[in-house]
């Protein structure tokens, strides 16, 4: 089932007509708030109720026009402005081919940057998604660079890929913000654990590098991007017996998904940070978020009932 899903997240005829059925629209509401900015801030207004902050993605990918890239930067830019009018916690993720990775490196670079100056503006963090493993080594050297120019930024890193833990000790020389997150593309066995208990060992093993690091003085910034509870206490459990504390420990979870346990993490006294995707161009991203738990295609099906 999750190959066929990201199959299907890939398939350009699927990803221009699903989006028109009705009920693939209903559906999509379990995992965004809407699709224009309005909705994404007033649900993050909601959610700042509960003692929980937001991490905000325009979805997007893959441009074929350097122009829309430019349009996207500037869409973030007025993003950065509402956060800090409403008085708002909430950080921006952006993926680098939105900004025209694959067509101009060097305007997509400026484009980060600007980016990354206006969320220092309000004392915010600027995240870089991963993407698939064609992506894997340039964006780490896109972070790199931007981070030597630009302190706060962050990056997300897959547990599922084998070079993780190389990446994970190139960048914490870095003082790095990294959010860890288990992988949702479609890689080969070659470069990428297959089996669910080998992504969740290796999940857990790279939090406890990124603690170690914490331990060791380095001001890293640990996002756990996983609705997993089981793993977040037993990383818990093992950071305290090493001296860091569950406040260290930044839980990140999508939107619509197990928002009782957001609820009760932050009340154990966990950051806890509700990832809010919208825009129009959500049909990969959705399908990439079935994959991760194809039990939830089983809520889709019922979207198709009256």
């Amino acid at each position: 089932m999750r190959r066929v899903l990201l199959w299907m997240a890939g398939n350009p005829w699927l990803r221009e007509r699903v989006p028109r059925l009705w009920f693939a629209r209903r559906a999509v509401r379990r995992f965004m708030p809407g699709e224009d900015l309005s909705a994404a801030l007033d649900a993050a207004e909601r959610f700042r109720r509960h003692g929980i902050t937001t991490l905000l993605t325009h979805l997007g990918e893959n441009l074929t026009r350097i122009d829309e890239a430019d349009g996207v930067a500037d869409h973030y830019l007025g993003l950065f402005d509402e956060i800090g009018r409403r008085g708002l916690d909430a950080e921006v993720s952006v993926k680098l081919t939105q900004l025209g990775l694959d067509l101009d490196p060097d305007r997509t670079y400026t484009h980060a940057r600007r980016l990354a100056e206006r969320a220092a503006r309000l004392g915010s963090v600027l995240w870089i998604d991963m993407e698939g493993s064609a992506y894997t080594e340039r964006t780490v050297a896109f972070y790199e660079r931007l981070k030597a120019d630009c302190p706060n930024v962050g990056i997300a890193l897959q547990a599922y890929l084998r070079r993780t833990a190389g990446d994970i000790e190139r960048l914490l020389r870095l003082d790095p913000d990294i959010r860890l997150v288990k992988g949702a593309y479609a890689e080969p066995a070659a470069i990428a654990w297959q089996r669910k208990a080998d992504v969740d060992r290796s999940f857990v093993e790279l939090a406890m590098k990124l603690v170690q690091s914490r331990r060791a003085g380095r001001a890293v910034r640990i996002g756990l991007g996983t609705h997993d509870v089981r793993l977040i206490e037993q990383i818990a459990a093992r950071a305290a017996a090493v001296g860091v504390e569950r406040g260290h420990l930044e839980v990140q979870m999508l939107y619509g998904i197990r928002e009782d346990q957001q609820r009760r993490l932050a009340r154990l006294g966990y950051p806890v940070r509700d990832l809010i995707a919208y825009g129009e161009h959500w049909y990969p991203w959705y399908m990439r978020r079935l994959a991760e738990r194809p039990a939830n295609v089983l809520f889709v099906l019922r979207q198709m009932l009256p």
